[in-house]
């Protein structure tokens, strides 16, 4: 694996960097020009970057052009990601289309919807939301009891979905239902893109500890899309399914090892400005011998990014593979997220409210991180993964 750059990807690093310091204000991310702490301006926030990336050229760099894309490749996608995390650039808020159905589609979907679906999700005029987990479900998503039902051109859906992410936002959601009950859990799914703007759609939101409500529980009671919107073969979703996954485990994961890097910084700079018994925290062997593991784990997490990139450059999609990614990422940034907050607590025991460092870098990244090791399947799940489909060890047969 060749992991250096070529000379024209590095000219698109500086172009990248151009057109962040053109676009956003300055300061952008930092004490003196936060990202707004109410959830209603970041989402405004979050659709502007949408339109502003669109504009410019800059949203799906490795998407056909065909479908309003740039037809670069993934790894310009990497590094647009990684000078976006340098630059604290805003968040979008079509991560979930842009970053997991687009790419599905793209290997999955017929070329209507790849027509139809594809330009707008890049243009931020249709936000998405993914419909998965349930009530009731906890990890294992096959059991799930959202049924499709289609009644002549129609795909009548009714059943729930929670914790799922900005569909207060959105104006579509990729839905798994049930539309076979009469064979084995996992053959019976179908993937489904269903308008939210309906009646028979009912979006709850859900408060997290943080005070905001990015996740929701949404409620379909004979909720209705067109006969055409199945991804896929009926019948077939689980295994479009685990493509989707495969993207959420992998790809959306491998250009923030930049974002790692600044919550990092902000903790060498806490341990550096905070004062323990013994002094600055920076001095503390504990302190330090935890920073540079850590350093060492955003390099390796960076590095075997590089490895799930060129696999998706030979093949277009990831094996069970990216759960090894989704599992390292996900408890490295938990004890990140730790360490941030054992350096805050040497100095200041039993502290309450957001640090100052970064505007408070440290305390997001401690509560974001446990999230991480439940969404797009739980740590024991990702274990499960790689003990049976990359190791291949057999399955636990208890009951």
């Amino acid at each position: 694996m060749n992991i250096a750059y070529t000379e024209a990807e590095e000219a698109f690093r500086i172009r990248c960097r151009d057109f962040l310091e053109t676009v956003l204000p300055p300061g952008w991310g930092t004490p003196a020009h936060p990202v707004p702490a109410d959830a209603e301006e970041r989402a405004r926030v979050g659709l502007w970057w949408e339109k502003t990336l669109y504009a410019h050229g800059m949203a799906g760099l490795s998407w056909p052009r065909e479908y309003g894309g740039q037809g670069l490749s993934w790894v310009e996608e990497v590094i647009f990601a990684e000078e976006c995390a340098r630059a604290g650039a805003p968040s979008g808020i079509n991560g979930l289309g842009k970053g997991l159905l687009g790419p599905t589609l793209l290997v999955e979907g017929t070329d209507e919807q790849k027509r139809r679906f594809l330009p707008p999700l890049l243009a931020g005029d249709e936000v998405w939301c993914q419909g998965y987990s349930e009530p009731n479900s906890g990890s294992d998503l096959a059991s799930l009891r959202t049924r499709a039902e289609l009644q002549g051109d129609v795909w009548v859906i009714t059943g729930q979905k929670i914790w799922t992410s900005n569909a207060h936002l959105a104006d579509w959601c990729f839905v798994l239902a049930r539309t076979d009950p009469t064979v084995p859990k996992h053959r019976g799914i179908t993937f489904l893109l269903v308008p939210m703007r309906q009646p028979a759609v009912k979006v709850e939101p859900l408060v997290q500890l943080t005070g905001e409500a990015h996740f929701n529980q949404v409620s379909f009671d004979g909720a209705r899309t067109a006969r055409e919107n199945v991804v896929g073969q009926v019948n077939d979703g689980w295994r479009v399914a685990n493509t989707i996954l495969s993207f959420e485990r992998g790809v959306t994961i491998v250009g923030r090892y930049a974002h790692f890097m600044r919550e990092w910084e902000a903790a060498v700079e806490a341990a550096r400005t905070q004062t323990g018994e013994r002094g600055p925290l920076i001095e503390d062997s504990h302190f330090r011998q935890r920073l540079v593991a850590l350093w060492s784990e955003i390099q390796i997490l960076r590095f075997h990014g590089y490895n799930v990139i060129t696999q998706l450059q030979q093949q277009d999609k990831l094996g069970p593979e990216a759960s090894m990614l989704k599992l390292f990422y996900s408890e490295m940034h938990k004890r990140l997220g730790d360490l941030g907050m054992d350096i805050l607590g040497a100095a200041m025991p039993y502290a309450s409210g957001m640090d100052s460092v970064g505007g408070g870098t440290l305390h997001r990244a401690f509560f974001q991180a446990r999230a991480e090791t439940i969404f797009a399947g739980t740590s024991q799940i990702q274990r499960n993964v790689i003990a049976e489909r990359v190791l291949g060890l057999p399955r636990d047969q208890r009951s």
